[in-house]
């Protein structure tokens, strides 16, 4: 399996602030890694040294075989790249901006109707985007980030402060690139985000990764599984229960439940990725 992305021994700091601490890691072709942590932990950091934009102050980045520190010019022109902020040029329309973008990544016959149809931004072509909301300013920078159909696509945050339409559109355009089969980086404070989207997720605190592996054995690794039962008694009074998984005697309660209670609903729950961040490192995601 080509490894797209590979990063060795990575640290930066701001003075004598150790932002990114000597961490390691690799991205396979076609797959999405989810960087995961809360604000401050390190995440903008690693992603501005990925692709290119601050240079390390020791380890080594490799992109799509290229050392940044010596090929970040030849590596920008096969990479898209989607910020947190919008940083769009207000005064233009949409499609004036894709064209802005496909003149400076000298791609040839460029059709920004067709990038702009699959964000979901079709009518709004000559509208300019002073005009737009939050949501469609951010799959306008989406747009922008396919123009030159890169190799590999960095998201920092692409979601962050959106309405569920606007994020749930967003992250179907992510894994529509992925099928296409880009390689995707994604830096993200939201856990539900990471799970739904990540092949594997990089959990990123105070500087360093503390774990690394795909959101289901993560689960099975440090989460609980339980049976979660909503029951009524007699008088009417509805209640809850709660049945461990994988315990000795986890099969005797759930019969017994079964036999002796009024079962109203039942359900299976699983740790969530913030529960085993938490678990791991004492603190939130979103802190």
């Amino acid at each position: 399996m080509d490894r797209i992305i590979e990063v060795e021994n990575l640290t930066y700091s701001y003075g004598k602030n150790l932002a990114v601490d000597h961490i390691s890691f690799f991205v396979n072709k076609g797959e999405i890694l989810g960087f995961l942590g809360p604000n401050g932990a390190g995440k903008t950091t690693t992603f501005k040294m990925l692709i290119g934009l601050l240079k390390p102050k020791d380890g080594k980045v490799n992109v799509l075989g290229f050392d940044m520190s010596k090929d970040a010019k030849k590596v920008q022109t096969k990479i898209g790249v989607c910020f947190e902020y919008t940083n769009l040029y207000e005064e233009l329309s949409a499609k004036e901006n894709l064209e802005l973008f496909s003149k400076l990544f000298g791609v040839k016959n460029f059709n920004p109707f067709k990038i702009l149809e699959k964000v979901g931004l079709k009518g709004k072509e000559n509208d300019l985007v002073k005009t737009f909301s939050k949501g469609m300013k951010q799959r306008l920078m989406v747009a922008r980030a396919l123009v030159n159909d890169p190799e590999v696509l960095f998201l920092d945050e692409p979601t962050a402060g959106l309405d569920p339409i606007s994020s749930e559109e967003i992250r179907n355009i992510i894994l529509e690139e992925k099928r296409r089969g880009k390689t995707i980086f994604l830096t993200t404070h939201d856990m539900y985000e990471a799970d739904k989207l990540s092949d594997r997720v990089a959990f990123i605190n105070y500087g360093k990764i503390v774990a690394l592996d795909t959101p289901f054995n993560l689960k099975q690794k440090f989460g609980k599984r339980s049976l979660k039962f909503k029951l009524l008694k007699e008088n009417g009074e509805i209640y809850e229960k709660e049945v461990t998984l994988d315990k000795d005697d986890t099969l005797e309660k759930v019969l017994n439940t079964f036999k002796m209670e009024k079962i109203l609903t039942l359900h299976s729950e699983e740790a969530t990725l913030e529960d085993i961040f938490i678990k791991i490192t004492g603190r939130g995601l979103k802190e």
